[in-house]
């Protein structure tokens, strides 16, 4: 497996899934209904860097890495993740959150945020917590769940280095 900077053509690659996930409405607070151009932009424009892992040409995930905020609390570092369904499980999340915390002490940043971790998300939960991160907040209903209606987020964060 190996992880890289996302191209153009990644993206276009890995647009379908992408797709899939904002329209099933379980983990992001994205417009289901997001274009592939504003996608782009908004997943690998906007952010300060974008990656992607690969294996024999096929992308298994992506992550994007931003700061969470601007001026005096640019020193903490943003984080979206997305993988493909067909390689859930293989640990890939994983790989790519470690990979993004070695980027973001790289960058300068001293945390990683993640702002709105949608409770169901048990998976995800379960993994960052395992990873180091606390829930510091929840905001309540904050999440319009496709099939269980509204859901509480999480804010989990992790001091990367002081």
């Amino acid at each position: 497996m190996e992880i890289s900077e996302i191209t153009k053509s990644d993206f276009e690659a890995f647009w379908p899934i992408f797709k899939d996930i904002i329209q099933a409405q379980e983990t992001y607070a994205f417009d289901p209904e997001l274009d592939f151009e504003s996608a782009y932009q908004l997943w690998c424009i906007l952010p300060q860097k974008c990656f992607v892992i690969k294996e024999d040409n096929t992308i298994l995930g992506t992550y994007y890495i931003k700061p969470n905020a601007s001026g005096p609390s640019a020193h903490i570092s943003n984080c979206g993740y997305m993988v493909s369904p067909h390689s859930r499980g293989k640990g890939i999340a994983r790989k790519l959150c470690l990979h993004s915390q070695k980027i973001a002490i790289e960058l300068g940043f001293t945390a990683m945020q993640f702002n709105s971790v949608v409770s169901t998300n048990e998976v995800a939960v379960n993994l960052w917590k395992k990873l180091g991160y606390c829930i510091i907040g929840t905001i309540p209903k904050a999440y319009n769940h496709k099939r269980l209606g509204l859901v509480d987020s999480f804010i989990m964060h992790k001091q990367l280095k002081l």
